[in-house]
């Protein structure tokens, strides 16, 4: 999973380098800043014949759940607060779960893991790499570009 996932995260978060650069800076004193996140189901547009009966509502015609957008964050955050935060904000529904790693993304906008295929689900990148640590794990820096990206394991 972690490998197929990886490439279609350099691919969805390639767009996020070049927002991440166009981003607006602002000055972090008292360890504030900002960071950019987006979150996309894209590869499941191309995949709708593995979606699990009744889960075709939840994918956007665009495959785009939340478009990039700006959020301010606080010294210490990670890239789950910044999720959390912005879900809630947007009325976008999440699912997520405590495990030994660190929290778990179970499920975004009615799409959770499995959803469509045996090793689909959640991931995330920064600045174009996906990390291979749980989200709660992975401190924001003023500048990140984060992108939530649902992978069908192909």
């Amino acid at each position: 999973k972690a490998e197929a996932a990886q490439q279609e995260g350099e691919q969805d978060s390639q767009a996020g380098s070049s927002e991440k650069a166009e981003a607006k800076k602002k000055d972090t004193k008292g360890g504030n800043g900002t960071c950019t996140i987006s979150i996309k189901c894209t590869s499941v547009l191309k995949n709708m014949d593995k979606l699990s009966s009744g889960k075709a509502k939840y994918v956007p015609s665009n495959g785009i759940i939340l478009s990039t957008s700006t959020i301010e964050f606080k010294e210490g955050e990670n890239v789950y607060d910044i999720l959390k935060r912005s879900c809630s904000a947007a009325g976008i529904p999440m699912s997520a779960r405590n495990s030994s790693m660190g929290i778990y993304v179970e499920g975004i906008n009615g799409l959770f893991e499995f959803d469509c295929g045996g090793t689909s689900g959640w991931m995330y990148s920064v600045n174009g790499n996906a990390p291979n640590h749980s989200c709660s794990e992975h401190t924001v820096k003023n500048g990140d570009s984060i992108v939530w990206y649902y992978t069908c394991g192909n």
